[in-house]
């Protein structure tokens, strides 16, 4: 057997952005400091470092952020559609245009690697504003009756494992739709959100059509519960979907949540071995295991587990963890000192309950946040890491021997937000994707993401899809038919 490669370091230059020490909110068109004058602080996970000083908003940065949206959701949504699809394919051509920056400063304020910043978060980031630019003009075609209307201000809230394209998740069907935005970042992640305010306005988008304010989850919390706010779209966490869901009981105001979720990757015996542990690589080490819909539960077919945890053992010995501005590193930091405590915690249950813990040998950095990917055998469903999200870099494996026992086991969650198949027979497919109570199933593949394919869950994953026309739906108000039509 051959050695294996060395990889020289090759990391992406920092030089290409240019962060300013400091970051106001913006609120109509322009950036200003937080009205009782407070900032914090967001480093970068991979070294602790502080990369810059963001204000936090409070409720009367909230009132005013809303308030200017209301005023420009007048003039915004009067426009023509194919007005507005014009500023958004000026957005989606900047963004590509600034990619580069963009990824690099995506990958320092998050933790994660280079490659998956520059290769997937940005290409499908402008892809969803080329997408919702293309619906703009087309509302009437979209099967909400033939003249939908914008709600009004959207009150949108988004995490810190995809900051950039939870944006644009976001920002692109609102507006596409006629509404106006004020959206707050995720604290630990603020930055791209910030520089995305510079790119509304190098594209010219009217003052008051999107506002970008940060803070914690006391400023999330104002704005979900601001009067002036017509529709609330959150992704996070179950916890703080619930306590929304509680806010807007009772108010007129729509919601979409789209939470956990514990996903089961389903392999069947016939499966193409290498395949899958491809699969179950990117499904549940992509992005740290930072990802809503990882693949953190693994069914293998008892017959076929022995060969597929070896080949999976082998795939894992090769992951490079390190510096996320390396092109070679295929694990990079976790999010935050708080998250790395809580994969710690529930990978010790994991030992202390009884299941196997393997690791591949790894040297993690000396400063930063970092887990190396494990995975855990010999799991029951009673195992709090088969049962609990854990959002980080760790594997539960169990075993079935029928489909309807993988069907059983992939259903015993509380949550619902995606699963995948692995097997050569396309009945099989279609039969345990009409099983599985999943709001996205992966046949033979893991973690695609198209804008033209709607996204969201069951359960307590949530509800509302984003992505696709039914991404629009949260966004308008059907028309009703004539008199002449009933």
């Amino acid at each position: 057997m051959s050695a294996a490669f060395d990889y020289a370091p090759a990391p992406e230059s920092r030089a290409v952005v240019d962060i300013a020490p400091s970051y106001g909110l913006f609120i109509d068109g322009e950036f200003r400091e937080a009205a009782d004058g407070k900032v914090f602080k967001t480093v970068s996970p991979s070294s602790e470092e502080v990369l810059s000083e963001v204000a936090q908003a409070s409720a009367e940065d909230v009132d005013t952020a809303v308030k200017a949206a209301r005023k420009a959701f007048t003039s915004w949504s009067a426009l023509p559609g194919s007005e507005r699809a014009k500023y958004l394919f000026r957005i989606a051509r900047i963004v590509q245009e600034r990619s580069r920056e963009l990824a690099v400063l995506e990958s320092l304020d998050n933790g994660k690697p280079i490659r998956e910043s520059r290769d997937a978060d940005l290409p499908l980031v402008a892809a969803h504003f080329f997408y919702y630019a293309g619906w703009a003009d087309k509302l009437a075609h979209a099967g909400f009756g033939p003249d939908p209307r914008p709600l009004g201000v959207a009150g949108q809230v988004i995490p810190w494992n995809f900051p950039l394209l939870m944006l644009a998740w976001k920002i692109a069907p609102a507006l596409a739709a006629g509404n106006t935005v004020v959206l707050k970042p995720a604290e630990t992640t603020p930055l791209s959100a910030l520089f995305f305010a510079d790119i509304c306005r190098q594209a010219g988008l009217p003052k008051g059509v999107v506002n970008i304010i940060t803070g914690d989850g006391s400023t999330g919390a104002e704005l979900v519960g601001h009067p002036g706010i017509d529709k609330v779209a959150f992704t996070g966490s179950t916890e703080v979907g619930k306590a929304i869901a509680r806010t807007v009981a009772g108010t007129d105001k729509k919601v979409t949540l789209e939470l956990g979720g514990k996903a089961a990757n389903i392999v069947f015996d016939d499966a193409a071995v290498d395949q899958a542990v491809e699969g179950i690589v990117g499904g549940i080490f992509f992005n740290q295991g930072h990802v809503c819909c990882a693949g953190s539960r693994l069914l293998v077919q008892e017959s076929v587990a022995e060969e597929l945890l070896d080949a999976l053992k082998r795939r894992m010995r090769t992951l490079r963890v390190g510096d996320p501005l390396d092109k070679n590193t295929d694990i990079g930091a976790i999010n935050s000192a708080e998250q790395l405590a809580r994969i710690r915690a529930l990978a010790d249950a994991g030992e202390a309950e009884g299941a196997e813990r393997w690791a591949p040998a790894c040297e993690l950095p000396s400063s930063g946040y970092w887990f190396a990917p494990t995975l855990f055998t010999g799991v029951t469903q009673a195992h709090r890491i088969a049962r609990e999200e854990i959002f980080g870099p760790v594997l539960s494996v169990l075993t079935f021997r029928t489909p309807a026992e993988a069907v059983e086991k992939a259903n015993n969650t509380p949550y619902g937000l995606s699963a995948g198949i692995w097997t050569e027979k396309g009945s099989r497919i279609l039969w345990m994707a009409d099983q599985l109570r999943a709001g996205v199933v992966w046949a033979n593949t893991f973690n695609k993401f198209d804008p033209a394919s709607p996204f969201g869950g069951y359960k307590e994953s949530g509800f509302g899809r984003e992505g696709g026309r039914h991404g629009l739906e949260a966004y308008l108000t059907p028309s009703k038919p004539k008199a002449s039509e009933k």
